[in-house]
């Protein structure tokens, strides 16, 4: 949206929104000067979550601790599925907690414009802040996780290597991979409400396309360009290669995970952008 003030006295202090015509910026920048905002809302979700519970933050690692558990006695136990030489809980885990990180984010941005229906139709804000809050919001519970990871880590004897440096590059991608997918469903689920019907489903399917409770070395050479394009395919392979040292440095897939991360995200934002000037009147 574009923000035009008149110069004729009698009009000096009124400015005047509309939408903005052509192809639309996207005016980045905006978000940093709301940047206040932004923690506000990063801040008031998580004490509305863990208001008025037992556990508070450890849910953080008891979510994703109990399908570790489900798994291992499943997939681990009774399928004997290979975990690289690392015990299969722990190789389980190292990837349920980034994958919590972005299930929350994907699930919690897709109802975000229409659980703030009230705020979105009072005031002008950039309405991206909403999505971008939910992933804040995981990233504090993935923080939680992290720490229960090298908890795990000292149970079973497992010391970190030197590639626990590129953590960083991998949390980034995830959390680009949750904010892009969670602006496709955000801005969707405002226009056509059956949309939050899907998600679970879409998380639940994304799961198990995911090399979570496998390793993405299963899949044929030939094949692992194409299996990147799963954009958290290379974010949990790289994850758990940078945690606990396992397997090969990823390389075709994270390729092709970063590049499918990159055109979600930018799509993402300018798809967003088209729908923003009109989810104040559909919502």
């Amino acid at each position: 949206m574009s923000n035009t003030a008149s110069a004729s006295p009698e009009t000096a202090d009124v400015i005047t929104i509309k939408p903005a015509s052509g192809w639309i910026p996207l005016e980045l920048s905006e978000v940093w000067r709301y940047r206040e905002l932004l923690f506000f809302f990063i801040w008031r979700d998580i004490k509305v979550r863990y208001r008025q519970t037992i556990f508070g933050l450890a849910w953080a690692i008891i979510q994703p601790l109990l399908p570790t558990f489900i798994f291992s006695v499943f997939f681990g136990k009774l399928a004997h599925m290979p975990s690289e030489g690392a015990p299969y809980p722990l190789f389980v885990f190292a990837a349920m907690v980034p994958w919590q990180f972005f299930a929350y984010s994907v699930s919690e941005s897709a109802n975000s414009l229409v659980s703030n229906r009230n705020l979105i139709t009072k005031i002008y804000f950039p309405r991206v802040l909403i999505p971008l809050s939910a992933v804040g919001t995981g990233f504090v519970d993935f923080l939680v996780g992290l720490g229960g990871i090298f908890a795990m880590m000292a149970i079973y004897h497992v010391a970190p290597t030197p590639s626990l440096l590129f953590i960083p590059v991998f949390v980034v991608l995830a959390a680009a991979s949750a904010f892009g997918v969670g602006l496709w469903l955000a801005a969707l689920n405002a226009l056509y409400r059956d949309v939050r019907y899907t998600v679970p489903f879409l998380v639940q399917f994304w799961l198990f396309a995911t090399p979570i409770v496998y390793s993405a070395r299963i899949v044929p050479e030939r094949w692992r360009a194409v299996y990147g394009l799963n954009p958290m395919t290379g974010v949990i392979e790289g994850f758990r290669w940078s945690i606990l040292g396992v397997g090969q440095a990823p390389g075709t897939e994270i390729f092709s995970s970063a590049i499918a991360i990159l055109v979600i995200l930018v799509s993402g934002l300018y798809f967003f952008r088209r729908t923003e000037s009109i989810i104040a009147d559909v919502i």
